[in-house]
């Protein structure tokens, strides 16, 4: 009996510590529902209301919610698939293969997650401007698709996850490099993958710097700079219901994504532990 209160208790403080973490998304879906006046009102609205037509089609009036949700797609799926493939070939060969200088690379690779991305702004724009990739989704893209956290997270996986005698015995029945990464040690990676990658899709979905530097067009804004028009637009003030409700269609992919892989996420962020 003792120990199935002190279980139900776990639970009860579980569900409690839930309600609060989706407390906020619950929130902002109510909200969506609600005139500017009654958002803003005291005590705040805390069911849903009747105007969710009319945000959704005062926010197609603001701003072209479609294309930017489909270049939000364009940028991060791209680059998410690209920094899957990188970081994946380079933390399978520092984790499995032995060549000179492994641990100098290595070592530089793990110093340079130190520097902050905005210290390297400055030189990143004037490469950007010397590739011709100004208003380019490019710029966003390919210059961080090989990172030094998808390449430490991959070679950590890797290290733990993949044993030395399946590569052996695949070299051993002629099977080319490329065929034992893609063929052999890729299914092995998919926790990992899922990890790497709802955090990857996440950092690009939401990124907001980049896209401001780079991209003019307002044809290629992505969603952030799209809710950031949004905010201050002189002539027709700030609507925060459709504000709210273009918010909330901006994080619900997130959602979907993390919701469809969570499984892989939590065996990819314990399978992939960092240890030696």
């Amino acid at each position: 009996m003792k120990r199935t209160l002190s279980k139900l208790f776990l639970y009860f403080c579980l569900l409690l510590v839930a309600a609060f973490m989706l407390l906020p998304f619950y929130w902002m879906i109510v909200l969506s529902t609600h005139t500017t006046h009654e958002i803003i009102q005291y005590p705040p609205p805390l069911w849903f209301g009747s105007h969710l037509s009319a945000n959704l089609h005062s926010m197609m009036e603001a701003v072209p919610v479609a294309r930017s949700f489909a270049n939000s797609v364009i940028v991060s799926g791209s680059f998410t698939l690209l920094v899957l493939l990188f970081c994946s070939l380079g933390g399978y060969a520092f984790a499995m293969y032995v060549f000179p200088g492994r641990g100098l690379l290595f070592g530089l690779l793990i110093v340079t997650m130190m520097i902050p991305w905005t210290a390297g702004i400055i030189p990143w724009f004037f490469m950007m401007s010397r590739f011709g990739w100004i208003n380019n989704f490019l710029a966003l893209i390919i210059p961080n698709s090989a990172n030094a956290f998808g390449i430490f997270w991959m070679r950590q996986y890797c290290k733990n996850n993949v044993p030395h005698s399946l590569i052996d015995a695949a070299k051993i029945d002629g099977l080319s490099e490329w065929l034992i990464f893609f063929k052999i040690i890729a299914p092995i990676l998919v926790p990992g993958f899922a990890a790497l990658g709802i955090m990857m899709f996440v950092n690009s979905w939401n990124d907001f710097m980049q896209p401001m530097l780079i991209l003019r067009d307002g044809k290629m804004h992505t969603l952030p700079i799209m809710l950031k028009y949004m905010l201050g637009d002189p002539q027709r003030g700030t609507d925060m219901g459709s504000l709210i409700t273009a918010s909330t269609l901006a994080i619900l992919p997130i959602l979907v994504a993390f919701l469809a892989a969570s499984r892989f996420f939590m065996s990819g962020l314990t399978a992939g532990a960092v240890k030696e």
